[in-house]
Protein backbone atom coordinates (compact mmCIF):
# COMPACT_ATOMS: atom_id res chain seq x y z
CA UNK A 1 0.00 0.00 0.00
CA UNK A 2 2.91 2.25 -0.66
CA UNK A 3 3.49 5.01 -3.14
CA UNK A 4 2.59 3.46 -6.48
CA UNK A 5 -0.34 5.79 -7.09
CA UNK A 6 -1.05 7.13 -10.55
CA UNK A 7 -3.06 10.20 -11.52
CA UNK A 8 -5.85 9.81 -14.08
CA UNK A 9 -7.71 12.43 -16.04
CA UNK A 10 -11.10 11.69 -14.48
CA UNK A 11 -11.19 15.02 -12.67
CA UNK A 12 -14.94 15.44 -13.02
CA UNK A 13 -15.73 12.85 -10.34
CA UNK A 14 -13.18 14.09 -7.84
CA UNK A 15 -13.70 16.44 -4.96
CA UNK A 16 -11.64 17.67 -2.05
CA UNK A 17 -11.99 15.63 1.15
CA UNK A 18 -14.27 16.89 3.87
CA UNK A 19 -11.42 17.20 6.39
CA UNK A 20 -10.23 20.77 6.75
CA UNK A 21 -6.65 21.08 8.00
CA UNK A 22 -6.44 23.08 11.20
CA UNK A 23 -4.43 26.29 11.38
CA UNK A 24 -0.83 26.37 12.54
CA UNK A 25 -0.46 25.51 16.21
CA UNK A 26 0.22 28.57 18.30
CA UNK A 27 -2.15 30.95 16.53
CA UNK A 28 -4.10 31.59 19.71
CA UNK A 29 -7.05 30.04 21.41
CA UNK A 30 -9.40 30.91 18.58
CA UNK A 31 -7.21 29.23 16.02
CA UNK A 32 -6.47 25.96 17.71
CA UNK A 33 -6.83 22.72 15.81
CA UNK A 34 -10.01 20.68 16.18
CA UNK A 35 -7.90 17.71 17.17
CA UNK A 36 -8.20 17.01 20.92
CA UNK A 37 -5.28 16.43 23.20
CA UNK A 38 -5.39 12.70 22.62
CA UNK A 39 -4.63 13.35 18.94
CA UNK A 40 -1.58 15.54 19.68
CA UNK A 41 0.95 13.34 21.49
CA UNK A 42 3.68 15.05 23.44
CA UNK A 43 6.30 13.45 21.25
CA UNK A 44 5.48 13.30 17.57
CA UNK A 45 4.89 9.72 16.44
CA UNK A 46 6.94 8.00 13.80
CA UNK A 47 6.05 9.56 10.43
CA UNK A 48 6.25 7.05 7.55
CA UNK A 49 7.68 8.02 4.19
CA UNK A 50 5.19 9.85 1.97
CA UNK A 51 5.67 10.39 -1.78
CA UNK A 52 6.56 13.99 -2.63
CA UNK A 53 3.82 14.23 -5.29
CA UNK A 54 1.21 13.35 -2.65
CA UNK A 55 2.31 16.15 -0.33
CA UNK A 56 2.53 18.58 -3.25
CA UNK A 57 -1.05 18.13 -4.46
CA UNK A 58 -4.45 18.04 -2.76
CA UNK A 59 -5.82 14.72 -1.57
CA UNK A 60 -8.77 13.54 -3.63
CA UNK A 61 -11.74 11.28 -3.08
CA UNK A 62 -13.81 9.74 -5.86
CA UNK A 63 -17.54 9.22 -6.20
CA UNK A 64 -16.93 5.61 -7.20
CA UNK A 65 -15.74 4.88 -3.66
CA UNK A 66 -19.37 4.27 -2.68
CA UNK A 67 -19.74 1.61 -5.39
CA UNK A 68 -16.60 -0.14 -4.14
CA UNK A 69 -17.93 0.04 -0.58
CA UNK A 70 -21.31 -1.32 -1.74
CA UNK A 71 -19.78 -4.35 -3.50
CA UNK A 72 -17.53 -5.19 -0.55
CA UNK A 73 -20.37 -4.72 1.95
CA UNK A 74 -22.67 -6.96 -0.10
CA UNK A 75 -20.01 -9.65 -0.14
CA UNK A 76 -19.62 -9.36 3.64
CA UNK A 77 -23.40 -9.49 4.06
CA UNK A 78 -23.67 -12.72 2.06
CA UNK A 79 -20.78 -14.36 3.88
CA UNK A 80 -22.50 -13.71 7.21
CA UNK A 81 -25.83 -14.91 5.82
CA UNK A 82 -24.38 -18.21 4.57
CA UNK A 83 -22.40 -18.77 7.78
CA UNK A 84 -25.51 -18.46 9.97
CA UNK A 85 -27.82 -20.50 7.73
CA UNK A 86 -28.21 -23.45 10.08
CA UNK A 87 -28.33 -22.06 13.62
CA UNK A 88 -31.77 -20.38 13.33
CA UNK A 89 -33.35 -23.49 11.75
CA UNK A 90 -31.53 -26.14 13.76
CA UNK A 91 -34.75 -27.97 14.72
CA UNK A 92 -35.82 -28.20 11.08
CA UNK A 93 -32.33 -29.30 10.00
CA UNK A 94 -32.44 -32.12 12.53
CA UNK A 95 -35.66 -33.40 11.00
CA UNK A 96 -34.62 -32.98 7.35
CA UNK A 97 -31.00 -34.19 7.45
CA UNK A 98 -30.73 -36.01 10.75
CA UNK A 99 -28.33 -33.42 12.20
CA UNK A 100 -27.32 -33.87 15.82
CA UNK A 101 -26.42 -31.12 18.32
CA UNK A 102 -22.79 -31.85 17.47
CA UNK A 103 -23.53 -31.28 13.75
CA UNK A 104 -25.26 -27.96 14.42
CA UNK A 105 -22.36 -26.75 16.56
CA UNK A 106 -19.85 -27.89 13.92
CA UNK A 107 -21.71 -26.08 11.14
CA UNK A 108 -21.27 -22.86 13.12
CA UNK A 109 -17.72 -23.83 14.06
CA UNK A 110 -16.62 -23.89 10.40
CA UNK A 111 -16.69 -20.09 10.57
CA UNK A 112 -13.83 -19.72 13.07
CA UNK A 113 -12.04 -22.74 11.56
CA UNK A 114 -11.96 -20.80 8.29
CA UNK A 115 -9.76 -18.23 10.04
CA UNK A 116 -6.87 -20.69 10.38
CA UNK A 117 -5.29 -19.45 7.09
CA UNK A 118 -6.17 -15.87 8.07
CA UNK A 119 -2.60 -14.59 7.79
CA UNK A 120 -2.24 -15.99 4.27
CA UNK A 121 -5.18 -13.83 3.19
CA UNK A 122 -3.69 -10.82 4.97
CA UNK A 123 -0.37 -11.40 3.17
CA UNK A 124 -2.28 -11.53 -0.12
CA UNK A 125 -4.10 -8.30 0.75
CA UNK A 126 -0.83 -6.57 1.64
CA UNK A 127 1.09 -7.78 -1.44
CA UNK A 128 -1.51 -8.06 -4.22
CA UNK A 129 -4.12 -5.54 -3.13
CA UNK A 130 -7.84 -5.49 -2.57
CA UNK A 131 -9.09 -6.69 -5.98
CA UNK A 132 -7.24 -10.02 -6.06
CA UNK A 133 -8.16 -10.78 -2.46
CA UNK A 134 -11.83 -9.94 -2.95
CA UNK A 135 -12.10 -12.01 -6.14
CA UNK A 136 -10.54 -15.04 -4.43
CA UNK A 137 -12.87 -14.59 -1.46
CA UNK A 138 -16.00 -14.35 -3.59
CA UNK A 139 -14.91 -17.38 -5.65
CA UNK A 140 -14.58 -19.45 -2.46
CA UNK A 141 -18.11 -18.40 -1.53
CA UNK A 142 -19.39 -19.47 -4.96
CA UNK A 143 -17.79 -22.88 -4.51
CA UNK A 144 -19.10 -23.23 -0.96
CA UNK A 145 -22.70 -22.30 -1.69
CA UNK A 146 -22.65 -24.40 -4.87
CA UNK A 147 -21.37 -27.43 -3.00
CA UNK A 148 -24.35 -27.31 -0.65
CA UNK A 149 -26.75 -27.37 -3.63
CA UNK A 150 -25.47 -30.57 -5.26
CA UNK A 151 -28.51 -32.90 -5.35
CA UNK A 152 -27.69 -36.14 -3.53
CA UNK A 153 -31.11 -37.18 -2.30
CA UNK A 154 -30.30 -40.89 -2.21
CA UNK A 155 -27.46 -40.70 0.34
CA UNK A 156 -28.04 -38.41 3.31
CA UNK A 157 -24.50 -38.99 4.63
CA UNK A 158 -22.91 -37.59 1.44
CA UNK A 159 -25.34 -34.66 1.52
CA UNK A 160 -24.31 -33.83 5.07
CA UNK A 161 -20.64 -33.95 4.07
CA UNK A 162 -21.30 -31.61 1.13
CA UNK A 163 -23.05 -29.17 3.45
CA UNK A 164 -20.15 -29.26 5.91
CA UNK A 165 -17.67 -28.74 3.04
CA UNK A 166 -19.65 -25.79 1.74
CA UNK A 167 -19.71 -24.18 5.18
CA UNK A 168 -15.94 -24.60 5.45
CA UNK A 169 -15.33 -22.91 2.07
CA UNK A 170 -17.60 -20.06 3.11
CA UNK A 171 -15.67 -19.84 6.38
CA UNK A 172 -12.45 -19.39 4.41
CA UNK A 173 -13.96 -16.18 3.01
CA UNK A 174 -14.30 -14.81 6.52
CA UNK A 175 -10.78 -13.36 6.97
CA UNK A 176 -11.21 -10.94 4.07
CA UNK A 177 -14.73 -9.69 4.80
CA UNK A 178 -13.96 -9.28 8.51
CA UNK A 179 -10.48 -7.76 8.25
CA UNK A 180 -10.30 -5.65 5.11
CA UNK A 181 -12.84 -2.95 6.08
CA UNK A 182 -10.26 -0.53 7.60
CA UNK A 183 -7.93 -1.19 4.64
CA UNK A 184 -10.70 -0.26 2.19
CA UNK A 185 -11.71 2.85 4.14
CA UNK A 186 -8.12 4.11 4.28
CA UNK A 187 -7.54 3.45 0.57
CA UNK A 188 -10.73 5.13 -0.67
CA UNK A 189 -12.07 7.56 1.97
CA UNK A 190 -10.87 10.81 3.50
CA UNK A 191 -9.94 11.09 7.16
CA UNK A 192 -13.37 12.32 8.28
CA UNK A 193 -15.20 9.48 6.47
CA UNK A 194 -12.98 6.57 7.48
CA UNK A 195 -14.83 5.48 10.62
CA UNK A 196 -18.16 5.62 8.79
CA UNK A 197 -16.85 3.54 5.88
CA UNK A 198 -15.26 1.05 8.27
CA UNK A 199 -18.55 0.73 10.15
CA UNK A 200 -20.59 0.09 7.00
CA UNK A 201 -18.15 -2.48 5.59
CA UNK A 202 -17.68 -4.34 8.88
CA UNK A 203 -21.29 -4.17 10.11
CA UNK A 204 -22.81 -5.68 6.95
CA UNK A 205 -21.29 -9.06 7.78
CA UNK A 206 -23.15 -9.02 11.08
CA UNK A 207 -26.30 -7.84 9.32
CA UNK A 208 -26.05 -10.88 7.04
CA UNK A 209 -25.96 -13.12 10.08
CA UNK A 210 -28.97 -11.25 11.45
CA UNK A 211 -30.98 -11.75 8.26
CA UNK A 212 -30.38 -15.48 8.58
CA UNK A 213 -32.41 -15.32 11.81
CA UNK A 214 -35.22 -13.77 9.78
CA UNK A 215 -35.03 -15.61 6.43
CA UNK A 216 -34.54 -19.12 7.78
CA UNK A 217 -37.47 -19.38 10.22
CA UNK A 218 -39.84 -17.52 7.87
CA UNK A 219 -39.18 -19.80 4.88
CA UNK A 220 -38.37 -23.08 6.62
CA UNK A 221 -41.16 -24.35 8.90
CA UNK A 222 -40.31 -25.80 12.28
CA UNK A 223 -41.20 -29.51 12.73
CA UNK A 224 -44.12 -28.70 15.03
CA UNK A 225 -45.52 -26.09 12.62
CA UNK A 226 -46.20 -28.40 9.69
CA UNK A 227 -49.65 -29.86 9.18
CA UNK A 228 -50.60 -32.70 11.49
CA UNK A 229 -52.14 -34.43 8.48
CA UNK A 230 -48.67 -35.03 7.01
CA UNK A 231 -46.87 -38.22 7.84
CA UNK A 232 -43.44 -38.03 9.42
CA UNK A 233 -41.76 -38.86 6.11
CA UNK A 234 -43.67 -36.30 4.04
CA UNK A 235 -43.10 -33.78 6.81
CA UNK A 236 -39.34 -34.24 6.50
CA UNK A 237 -39.49 -33.99 2.70
CA UNK A 238 -41.45 -30.74 2.90
CA UNK A 239 -38.95 -29.20 5.33
CA UNK A 240 -36.02 -30.38 3.19
CA UNK A 241 -37.55 -28.78 0.07
CA UNK A 242 -37.85 -25.43 1.86
CA UNK A 243 -34.26 -25.64 3.13
CA UNK A 244 -33.00 -26.36 -0.38
CA UNK A 245 -34.96 -23.36 -1.61
CA UNK A 246 -32.92 -21.19 0.77
CA UNK A 247 -29.65 -22.84 -0.33
CA UNK A 248 -30.36 -22.27 -4.04
CA UNK A 249 -31.33 -18.63 -3.43
CA UNK A 250 -28.10 -17.97 -1.52
CA UNK A 251 -26.07 -19.62 -4.28
CA UNK A 252 -27.67 -17.45 -6.95
CA UNK A 253 -27.08 -14.17 -5.11
CA UNK A 254 -23.45 -15.09 -4.35
CA UNK A 255 -22.85 -15.83 -8.04
CA UNK A 256 -24.28 -12.44 -9.07
CA UNK A 257 -22.02 -10.66 -6.56
CA UNK A 258 -18.98 -12.57 -7.81
CA UNK A 259 -19.64 -11.55 -11.43
CA UNK A 260 -20.16 -7.92 -10.35
CA UNK A 261 -16.80 -7.94 -8.55
CA UNK A 262 -15.11 -9.44 -11.64
CA UNK A 263 -16.64 -6.70 -13.80
CA UNK A 264 -15.61 -3.82 -11.55
CA UNK A 265 -13.63 -3.84 -8.31
CA UNK A 266 -10.44 -1.74 -8.61
CA UNK A 267 -7.47 -2.23 -6.31
CA UNK A 268 -7.11 1.47 -5.45
CA UNK A 269 -8.26 4.90 -6.65
CA UNK A 270 -6.10 6.83 -9.12
CA UNK A 271 -4.99 9.24 -6.40
CA UNK A 272 -4.89 8.75 -2.60
CA UNK A 273 -7.60 10.35 -0.44
CA UNK A 274 -5.21 11.29 2.38
CA UNK A 275 -1.55 11.42 3.38
CA UNK A 276 -1.98 8.29 5.51
CA UNK A 277 -3.33 6.35 2.54
CA UNK A 278 -0.15 6.94 0.50
CA UNK A 279 2.40 6.60 3.30
CA UNK A 280 4.85 3.72 3.36
CA UNK A 281 3.90 0.83 5.66
CA UNK A 282 5.94 -1.72 7.54
CA UNK A 283 6.81 -5.03 5.91
CA UNK A 284 4.83 -8.18 6.69
CA UNK A 285 7.48 -9.55 9.07
CA UNK A 286 8.17 -6.24 10.81
CA UNK A 287 4.44 -5.72 11.27
CA UNK A 288 4.06 -8.90 13.28
CA UNK A 289 7.10 -8.05 15.38
CA UNK A 290 5.63 -4.62 16.09
CA UNK A 291 2.22 -6.03 17.03
CA UNK A 292 3.48 -8.80 19.29
CA UNK A 293 5.84 -6.45 21.15
CA UNK A 294 3.23 -3.72 21.69
CA UNK A 295 1.62 -4.31 25.09
CA UNK A 296 -1.00 -1.63 24.52
CA UNK A 297 -2.11 -3.34 21.32
CA UNK A 298 -2.26 -6.76 22.99
CA UNK A 299 -4.36 -5.28 25.78
CA UNK A 300 -6.95 -3.72 23.49
CA UNK A 301 -6.87 -6.76 21.16
CA UNK A 302 -7.92 -9.01 24.05
CA UNK A 303 -10.57 -6.48 25.05
CA UNK A 304 -12.07 -6.98 21.58
CA UNK A 305 -11.40 -10.66 20.95
CA UNK A 306 -12.76 -12.22 24.14
CA UNK A 307 -16.27 -10.67 24.38
CA UNK A 308 -16.87 -10.48 20.61
CA UNK A 309 -15.74 -14.10 20.17
CA UNK A 310 -18.03 -15.26 22.99
CA UNK A 311 -20.95 -13.24 21.63
CA UNK A 312 -20.47 -14.53 18.06
CA UNK A 313 -20.53 -18.13 19.22
CA UNK A 314 -23.50 -17.47 21.48
CA UNK A 315 -25.45 -15.80 18.66
CA UNK A 316 -24.74 -18.69 16.29
CA UNK A 317 -26.54 -21.15 18.59
CA UNK A 318 -29.10 -18.75 20.07
CA UNK A 319 -31.98 -21.06 19.15
CA UNK A 320 -30.26 -23.88 21.03
CA UNK A 321 -29.75 -21.65 24.08
CA UNK A 322 -33.33 -20.35 24.19
CA UNK A 323 -35.00 -23.75 23.64
CA UNK A 324 -34.74 -24.75 27.37
CA UNK A 325 -36.70 -21.59 28.35
CA UNK A 326 -39.47 -22.56 25.88
CA UNK A 327 -38.74 -19.92 23.22
CA UNK A 328 -39.87 -21.00 19.75
CA UNK A 329 -37.60 -21.12 16.71
CA UNK A 330 -39.36 -18.10 15.18
CA UNK A 331 -39.10 -16.00 18.37
CA UNK A 332 -35.43 -16.90 18.74
CA UNK A 333 -34.93 -15.82 15.15
CA UNK A 334 -36.56 -12.45 15.76
CA UNK A 335 -34.54 -11.89 18.93
CA UNK A 336 -31.30 -12.64 17.11
CA UNK A 337 -32.34 -10.49 14.16
CA UNK A 338 -33.16 -7.35 16.11
CA UNK A 339 -30.16 -7.65 18.43
CA UNK A 340 -27.77 -7.59 15.47
CA UNK A 341 -29.72 -5.09 13.37
CA UNK A 342 -29.84 -2.70 16.31
CA UNK A 343 -26.08 -3.07 16.74
CA UNK A 344 -25.48 -2.36 13.06
CA UNK A 345 -27.61 0.79 13.03
CA UNK A 346 -26.16 2.15 16.26
CA UNK A 347 -22.62 1.17 15.18
CA UNK A 348 -22.83 3.16 11.95
CA UNK A 349 -24.36 6.14 13.80
CA UNK A 350 -21.64 6.08 16.47
CA UNK A 351 -18.92 5.77 13.82
CA UNK A 352 -20.32 8.82 12.03
CA UNK A 353 -20.27 10.67 15.34
CA UNK A 354 -16.65 9.56 15.89
CA UNK A 355 -15.71 11.03 12.49
CA UNK A 356 -16.86 14.45 13.68
CA UNK A 357 -15.64 14.22 17.29
CA UNK A 358 -12.20 12.70 16.97
CA UNK A 359 -10.07 11.42 19.84
CA UNK A 360 -13.00 9.94 21.80
CA UNK A 361 -12.76 6.26 20.85
CA UNK A 362 -11.79 5.01 24.32
CA UNK A 363 -14.64 6.89 26.00
CA UNK A 364 -17.13 5.49 23.47
CA UNK A 365 -15.93 1.94 24.15
CA UNK A 366 -16.17 2.42 27.93
CA UNK A 367 -19.80 3.50 27.61
CA UNK A 368 -20.67 0.64 25.24
CA UNK A 369 -19.12 -2.08 27.40
CA UNK A 370 -20.68 -0.74 30.58
CA UNK A 371 -24.04 -1.23 28.89
CA UNK A 372 -23.02 -4.66 27.53
CA UNK A 373 -22.00 -5.88 31.00
CA UNK A 374 -25.32 -4.82 32.53
CA UNK A 375 -27.51 -6.21 29.74
CA UNK A 376 -25.68 -9.58 29.59
CA UNK A 377 -26.00 -9.94 33.36
CA UNK A 378 -29.71 -9.17 33.09
CA UNK A 379 -30.20 -11.86 30.41
CA UNK A 380 -28.23 -14.49 32.33
CA UNK A 381 -30.10 -13.91 35.59
CA UNK A 382 -33.42 -13.89 33.75
CA UNK A 383 -32.72 -17.35 32.32
CA UNK A 384 -32.14 -18.54 35.92
CA UNK A 385 -35.58 -17.33 37.03
CA UNK A 386 -36.12 -20.40 39.19
CA UNK A 387 -33.32 -19.08 41.41
CA UNK A 388 -33.45 -15.30 40.89
CA UNK A 389 -37.27 -15.08 40.50
CA UNK A 390 -36.82 -12.42 37.82
CA UNK A 391 -39.71 -12.30 35.33
CA UNK A 392 -39.04 -14.53 32.34
CA UNK A 393 -41.18 -13.05 29.58
CA UNK A 394 -40.86 -12.43 25.88
CA UNK A 395 -40.39 -8.72 26.61
CA UNK A 396 -37.47 -9.24 29.01
CA UNK A 397 -35.76 -11.70 26.67
CA UNK A 398 -36.17 -9.37 23.69
CA UNK A 399 -34.99 -6.32 25.64
CA UNK A 400 -31.91 -7.91 27.21
CA UNK A 401 -30.76 -9.67 24.00
CA UNK A 402 -31.33 -6.63 21.79
CA UNK A 403 -29.49 -4.31 24.17
CA UNK A 404 -26.61 -6.77 24.39
CA UNK A 405 -26.38 -6.96 20.60
CA UNK A 406 -26.56 -3.18 20.24
CA UNK A 407 -23.76 -2.54 22.72
CA UNK A 408 -21.39 -5.25 21.48
CA UNK A 409 -21.92 -5.09 17.72
CA UNK A 410 -21.71 -1.30 17.60
CA UNK A 411 -18.28 -1.46 19.23
CA UNK A 412 -16.70 -3.35 16.30
CA UNK A 413 -15.91 -0.39 13.96
CA UNK A 414 -14.75 1.71 16.92
CA UNK A 415 -12.35 -1.06 17.91
CA UNK A 416 -11.07 -1.39 14.34
CA UNK A 417 -10.29 2.32 14.08
CA UNK A 418 -8.57 2.28 17.48
CA UNK A 419 -6.44 -0.72 16.49
CA UNK A 420 -5.19 1.01 13.36
CA UNK A 421 -4.49 4.28 15.17
CA UNK A 422 -2.60 2.49 17.95
CA UNK A 423 -0.09 0.57 15.80
CA UNK A 424 0.18 2.74 12.67
CA UNK A 425 2.11 2.34 10.29
CA UNK A 426 1.37 -1.39 10.52
CA UNK A 427 -0.94 -2.21 7.54
CA UNK A 428 -4.63 -2.19 8.41
CA UNK A 429 -5.28 -5.69 7.06
CA UNK A 430 -2.57 -7.27 9.19
CA UNK A 431 -3.66 -5.42 12.33
CA UNK A 432 -7.31 -6.41 12.01
CA UNK A 433 -6.32 -9.90 10.87
CA UNK A 434 -4.57 -10.55 14.18
CA UNK A 435 -7.48 -9.36 16.32
CA UNK A 436 -10.19 -11.18 14.33
CA UNK A 437 -8.05 -14.33 14.41
CA UNK A 438 -7.96 -14.06 18.21
CA UNK A 439 -11.71 -13.43 18.32
CA UNK A 440 -12.45 -16.48 16.20
CA UNK A 441 -10.03 -18.53 18.29
CA UNK A 442 -12.04 -17.74 21.43
CA UNK A 443 -15.25 -18.39 19.54
CA UNK A 444 -13.90 -21.72 18.29
CA UNK A 445 -12.83 -22.82 21.77
CA UNK A 446 -16.30 -22.10 23.16
CA UNK A 447 -18.07 -23.92 20.32
CA UNK A 448 -15.65 -26.82 20.74
CA UNK A 449 -16.68 -27.15 24.39
CA UNK A 450 -20.30 -26.82 23.30
CA UNK A 451 -19.99 -29.99 21.22
CA UNK A 452 -19.31 -31.88 24.48
CA UNK A 453 -21.34 -29.89 27.02
CA UNK A 454 -24.56 -29.18 25.14
CA UNK A 455 -27.10 -30.66 27.51
CA UNK A 456 -26.96 -27.78 30.03
CA UNK A 457 -26.06 -24.32 28.68
CA UNK A 458 -26.15 -21.96 31.66
CA UNK A 459 -22.33 -21.93 31.64
CA UNK A 460 -22.42 -20.44 28.13
CA UNK A 461 -24.67 -17.61 29.32
CA UNK A 462 -22.31 -16.78 32.20
CA UNK A 463 -19.43 -16.40 29.74
CA UNK A 464 -21.14 -13.27 28.37
CA UNK A 465 -21.10 -10.98 31.45
CA UNK A 466 -17.70 -12.34 32.50
CA UNK A 467 -16.09 -11.50 29.16
CA UNK A 468 -17.75 -8.06 28.99
CA UNK A 469 -16.54 -7.16 32.48
CA UNK A 470 -12.99 -8.27 31.67
CA UNK A 471 -13.03 -6.19 28.49
CA UNK A 472 -14.31 -3.16 30.39
CA UNK A 473 -11.36 -3.38 32.80
CA UNK A 474 -8.85 -3.74 29.95
CA UNK A 475 -10.27 -0.71 28.12
CA UNK A 476 -10.15 1.31 31.33
CA UNK A 477 -6.41 0.59 31.69
CA UNK A 478 -5.64 1.25 28.01
CA UNK A 479 -3.75 4.42 27.00
CA UNK A 480 -5.00 5.61 23.62
CA UNK A 481 -3.04 7.33 20.85
CA UNK A 482 -3.91 8.59 17.34
CA UNK A 483 -0.79 8.27 15.21
CA UNK A 484 -2.54 7.92 11.82
CA UNK A 485 -4.81 10.88 12.46
CA UNK A 486 -1.80 12.90 13.60
CA UNK A 487 -0.20 12.28 10.21
CA UNK A 488 -3.29 13.43 8.32
CA UNK A 489 -4.02 16.50 10.43
CA UNK A 490 -0.51 17.78 11.23
CA UNK A 491 1.90 16.48 8.58
CA UNK A 492 -0.45 17.36 5.71
CA UNK A 493 -0.73 20.99 6.84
Amino acid sequence: MGSSWSISGEEEEERRPLLRPGPVVGAGAAGRSRAPAAERPAAAPEVPAVPAQVLAGPARVYGRRWLVLLLFSLLAFLQGLVWNTWGPIQNSARRAYGFSSWDIALLVLWGPIGFVPCFAFMWLLDKRGLRVTVLLTSFLMVLGTGLRCIPVSSDIVIKKRLIHGGQLLNGLAGPTVMNAAPFLSTMWFSADERATATAIASMLSYLGGACAFLVGPLIVPAPNETSHLLTSESNSIHIKDRIEMVLYAEFGIVCLTFFAAVAYFPTRPPFPPSVAAASQRLSYRRSFCRLLSNLRFLMIALAYAIPLGVFAGWSGVLDLILTPVHVSQVDAGWIGFWSIVGGCIVGIAIARFADFIRGMLKLILLLLFSGATLSSTWFTLTCLNTITHLPLTTVTLYASCILLGVFLNSSVPIFFELFVETVYPVPEGITCGVVTFLSNMFMGVLLFFLTFYHTELSWFNWCLPGSCLLSLLLILCFRESYDRLYLDVVVSV
